[in-house]
């Protein structure tokens, strides 16, 4: 049986940030930084973005949670306040919508699950820290942006990084707005 771990990334588990970010595809480029750093991380090479998230890591509080499989750094949600979000709060997304720089909500934005742990639940575990996380932030409710396959269709795991929506719906989010026929808003409001 599978054994799955969620930990807050913090400082003395950058090793582990590492390893989920290190190698082929988006995240070894962006290393989440898109949403936090506007234009700068389209500009910046995958070490000036790395090292941002480093800071941000090592800085505090963190900035998403770790997921494990086995023991192995596999998986990583990226959560924050919204309003640190500039390309997001800026962005077509979320055009028109209210309260934009509330601190209390905070936004999901970011999956990354390594190949060999697809499929596992990791994703919905990581959602599940990345909403503890927020919680004992201070956040009221907590946002995603998820990427809805039934109207997608085939999709790429890069195309994936904000989620299937199917996750979040299993974990009691509401679809709140409908900015693009794909791309919904969702909420969870926390108790």
């Amino acid at each position: 049986m599978t054994h799955v771990e969620v930990r807050d990334a913090t400082a003395e588990r950058w090793d582990d940030v590492v390893a989920v970010f290190e190698g082929p595809g988006d995240p070894g480029r962006c290393w989440c930084q898109w949403f936090f750093r506007g234009g700068q991380a389209d500009t910046e090479h995958a070490a000036g973005n790395r090292s941002a998230l480093c800071d941000q890591v090592r800085g505090g509080p963190p900035p998403g949670v770790l997921g494990y499989l086995d023991g192995v750094p596999s998986g990583w949600a990226a959560v924050a306040a919204r309003p640190g979000y500039t390309r997001l709060t800026n962005g077509q997304l979320l055009r028109g919508a209210e309260d934009l720089e509330d601190p209390a909500v905070w936004s999901v934005t970011c999956f990354v699950v390594r190949r060999p742990a697809r499929r596992s639940g990791l994703a919905s575990a990581l959602l599940a820290g990345a909403v503890d996380l927020a919680r004992r932030g201070g956040a009221s409710e907590v946002e995603g942006y998820p990427v809805d396959l039934a109207v997608r269709g085939r999709t790429s795991a890069a195309e994936l990084y904000h989620g299937p929506l199917s996750v979040f719906l299993r974990a009691g989010f509401t679809e709140v707005a409908r900015p693009q026929p794909a791309r919904p808003v969702v909420r969870l409001r926390l108790g």
